[in-house]
């Protein structure tokens, strides 16, 4: 079961691969052993979008680089199903040895990304290459006309973007181009659903594929946690406790009880409550382990009723 991204010819499974924590210091996906194993559960499982960024991992880049050593020890069947998906161009964080490249947006600064990102990854092509942030220095055109250039010559076969606001994507899809932006990616979960006010709407009116990324809040909507207590190792205990301070408890528990009425755990419900918005293609859910990648694939081969996608959305309304 695959689902089409945007006006591509893209297919991507309904639940994505997020690649931050790959090379990221005091997680089982630190290494590349540990990168390898979650990479090739994630293949073995069907997961087949793959989202990282050129900023990823501790140092920057390291995401990238464990990335490519796992999907070539993986074969070159198993790459051509994948769809890598990777960001240049965030505008508050910088990769080392790009400061001479120029506007993040800009052409030169775009060409000199990608390569690094071919080299790293160890692909001759990028599946979907994403504008972390947009570059309020460079106008979308020229942006849009570097993109261009890359899809003519194969290195990328479709672009998107990230964190744009509605305005910014309305913009975009106003550029004369023969290709344009087949994807937006943003927050989205049931905590935080500022999206659905505008950033959905566009999307829905310029046709383009949605990629939600913390669909679980930090793991507080994994079902990991309860009355305000977590797994000692989990994100939010270990890197974000200030973030438990002002959780609804009350509401957390009678989301429990809806998910046991569905007979779901709460992770395939808040998966599925997702990809039950018309905007969404594809849930990008992290993992630093094979058991979350065979949950987190399993979750996206279900689907809701209808009643309680409504019963949820009025619950975090």
């Amino acid at each position: 079961m695959t689902r089409t991204l945007g006006s591509s010819d893209i297919q991507v499974s309904p639940i994505g691969l997020g690649c931050n924590n790959f090379g990221r210091r005091g997680t089982r996906t630190e290494d590349q052993s540990g990168t390898d194993a979650v990479i090739h559960a994630a293949i073995d499982h069907g997961i087949t979008l793959f989202d990282t960024a050129d900023i990823y991992g501790n140092p920057a880049t390291t995401s990238e680089t464990l990335m490519g050593v796992a999907i070539a020890k993986a074969g070159s069947a198993a790459r051509d199903r994948i769809v890598l998906a990777t960001k240049w161009g965030h505008q508050d964080l910088a990769v080392e040895g790009t400061e001479a490249w120029g506007a993040k947006g800009a052409r030169g600064y775009i060409r000199n990304a990608v390569e690094a990102s071919l080299r790293r990854l160890q692909t001759d092509r990028i599946d979907l290459y994403q504008m972390h942030t947009p570059d309020p220095e460079t106008p979308i055109e020229e942006t849009v006309r570097a993109l261009d250039e890359l899809v003519a010559e194969g290195k990328i076969r479709a672009y998107g973007h990230s964190n744009f606001s509605p305005e910014q994507i309305a913009t975009a899809a106003a550029v004369e181009t023969q290709n344009g932006f087949v994807s937006a990616q943003d927050e989205y979960s049931l905590v935080a659903r500022d999206v659905e006010r505008e950033v959905l709407p566009a999307v829905l009116e310029t046709g383009i594929g949605f990629l939600p990324y913390f669909p679980l809040a930090n793991g507080l909507l994994s079902g990991k946690y309860s009355g305000g207590t977590g797994p000692a190792d989990g994100r939010l205990t270990a890197l974000k406790p200030q973030l438990l301070d002002g959780v609804d408890w009350a509401r957390i528990e009678q989301y429990e009880r809806i998910a046991r009425d569905a007979g779901r755990t709460m992770l395939e419900t808040t998966f599925q409550w997702l990809l039950a918005q018309p905007a969404v293609t594809s849930v990008i859910a992290g993992a630093t382990s094979p058991e979350q990648i065979a949950q987190n694939a399993a979750a996206g081969n279900g689907s809701l009723d209808p009643a309680t996608v409504e019963e949820i959305a009025d619950l975090f309304a």
